[in-house]
């Protein structure tokens, strides 16, 4: 069944084409949602009065007397230079409500496009834990993933794993040359936590021990010019720690599809291919030391920031180098290459597509930047040390959901409450991070994340659960796409609202704009339970198997709405 909102706007296009035809202009023109509840499409006229010159408001109220209304349309008003389209009751009620009996599942996803889109996250530096302030990539990265696949795109998520830095070369050092007693004892066997002390010994032993330092060294030159046995050792560690990485991300419900190691453009020689193009640049230069730069003055970038250095002065490969190789190697496989990074790499990236363009790249990477996440206790209590790790976050959140879960539902088997608790626990972290937008700072407040009244991921959770509850009590009915027995204005509204859920995921997707996914879940959840409580549904006569299949409509949109933002739907709370 075709979707009742772009029938609608099919109608509305076609009627303001005519009209303008009528009044000799061909101006192109635009619909959008208005932001005022009377209305449920509007046509700006402000792009048109340079054509017909006329006034907006003139241009309006002259077009609203030539609309046809028909079809979908039940009203056309000339409102501020805007034409504001209403649709018809029958249509939009009996529409929206086929609509989702008919899809379920798949209600708010759009037709495969046949484009593939790449979007790479988290690739957090695999020598440690993901901390809370890089909490947001992943999170992020999946929820755009969902809505984009949500879209019609083919979407692979990748992890680029940083296996060639000095870092993690100082951490296989540690590991090969450390015995477990020389280490203090880590507050978590994970991998990613266990190892980090070798990690600090390391490094404290390079800097006061040349010999170290020497080693490690030789080892970095090892592994830049290919040497297998070094790779081979480093690839092993970076292996444990990424096992670590994945328990935490699973347990936020976030998943890759592929893993590309960095060292893979060392061995394939691509980084080196990669250097010689760019030496043949007119924008390259040379140090007195041997190193490679482009000048990117002609690009917008200034300063000391202008030299972008691509090789060291032995003539290896830096992680810059490497990365170019990476998104050439993306941009020939995928139509869009997405990258979720964090506002310290805006410079980086800038630097990346002035090298990418040197080297006549027809398409562009797309940055995703977003701010880092912060506690307002700076660290959280259940950490002794200066880090706090997403891992912390994970289980002190899953706590407060506990002790709120057991103060309203005493009735429950403990085992079920700490289930429950998981579930809304790590709700509200995946929903709180994403309802900001991505490049605002942001601050976690548990009073806001784990609020069951307000904008937060359990107050969507607990309105599922209420539907969900309100049917299993119903038992049998009949549902029902007749919506002549909805007639109250919070029926209306519930629905004019379930309406939107195609658009709002088109613009999370392809305007990666996902902050709208949470802002709609609660605006949905709301309606439904200012519905619930304006009208009877279990005792309500004849419109008895009318107001059930709303609930069930809702329901099903809850739910759909939480798997786009990665967010486990239980039935009861």
């Amino acid at each position: 069944m075709t979707m009742i909102m772009d029938t609608f706007r099919k109608d509305v296009t076609e009627a303001v084409r005519d009209a303008l035809r009528k009044a000799g202009c061909d101006e192109p023109f635009v619909t959008e949602m208005p932001s005022a509840d009377n209305a449920d499409l509007a046509v700006p006229c402000f792009t048109l009065a340079k054509a017909m010159k006329r006034p907006p408001a003139e241009i309006a109220a002259s077009l609203a007397k030539d609309i046809v209304i028909k079809g979908t349309i039940a009203k056309v008003q000339a409102v501020s230079g805007y034409l504001n389209f209403t649709m018809s009751r029958d249509a939009l009620m009996n529409g929206t409500i086929s609509d989702i009996l008919d899809k379920k599942e798949t209600y708010g996803r759009l037709p495969s496009n046949g484009k593939r889109v790449n979007i790479e996250h988290t690739s957090t530096n695999p020598t440690g834990p993901i901390h809370v302030g890089r909490a947001r990539n992943p999170i992020i990265g999946d929820t755009l993933a969902r809505c984009l696949s949500g879209c019609g795109y083919d979407v692979t998520t990748e992890y680029y794993v940083n296996d060639v830095g000095k870092q993690v070369v100082i951490l296989t050092w540690g590991i090969d040359n450390i015995s477990p007693e020389e280490v203090e004892k880590a507050d978590r066997e994970k991998a990613d936590h266990a190892l980090v002390p070798y990690y600090r010994l390391a490094n404290r032993m390079m800097e006061s021990r040349p010999d170290v330092a020497d080693e490690i060294s030789s080892m970095l030159r090892r592994f830049e010019s290919g040497d297998p046995d070094v790779i081979s050792r480093v690839r092993r560690t970076t292996e444990r720690m990424l096992g670590g990485l994945n328990e935490t991300l699973s347990d936020i419900d976030v998943k890759l599809d592929v893993y590309t190691w960095e060292s893979r453009f060392i061995e394939d020689g691509s980084a080196k291919r990669t250097v010689d193009e760019l030496k043949t640049s007119k924008y390259a230069g040379k140090e007195d030391d041997g190193a490679w730069y482009l000048d990117l003055e002609d690009f917008g970038v200034h300063g000391t920031n202008k030299k972008f250095t691509f090789t060291r002065s032995d003539g290896t490969t830096l992680y810059t180098t490497r990365d170019i190789a990476y998104h050439r190697h993306k941009l020939s496989e995928y139509d869009r290459v997405i990258g979720v990074l964090g506002e310290d790499q805006k410079l980086g990236s800038k630097q990346l597509m002035c090298a990418l363009e040197i080297l006549n790249e027809k398409k562009m990477p797309e940055p995703m930047f977003y701010s880092f996440v912060s506690l307002p206790e700076g660290k959280m209590s259940t950490r002794k040390g200066v880090v706090v790790y997403l891992d912390d976050l994970i289980d002190e959140s899953t706590e407060y959901a506990y002790n709120e879960i057991r103060t309203r539902r005493s009735d429950l088997p403990e085992e079920r409450m700490r289930e429950i608790a998981r579930t809304v626990g790590i709700g509200a972290i995946r929903y709180n991070i994403v309802r900001i937008q991505p490049e605002k700072q942001f601050v976690f407040k548990w009073s806001d994340a784990l609020n069951f009244d307000g904008n937060s991921g359990p107050f969507l959770q607990y309105s599922y659960a209420r539907a969900c509850s309100i049917l299993r009590k119903a038992g049998e009915f009949k549902r029902t796409a007749d919506a002549s027995k909805l007639t109250d204005e919070y029926e209306l509204k519930l629905v004019k609202t379930m309406s939107r859920f195609y658009d709002i995921i088109r613009a999370a997707g392809e305007e990666r704009k996902i902050h709208l996914v949470p802002a709609y879940g609660h605006e949905v959840a709301s309606a439904f339970n200012q519905f619930y409580a304006a009208v009877p549904v279990l005792n309500s006569g004849d419109a008895r198997d009318a107001r059930l299949t709303l609930v069930e409509c809702t329901r099903t949109v809850l739910r759909n709405i939480l798997g786009y933002l990665g967010i486990g739907a239980p039935e009861e709370m």
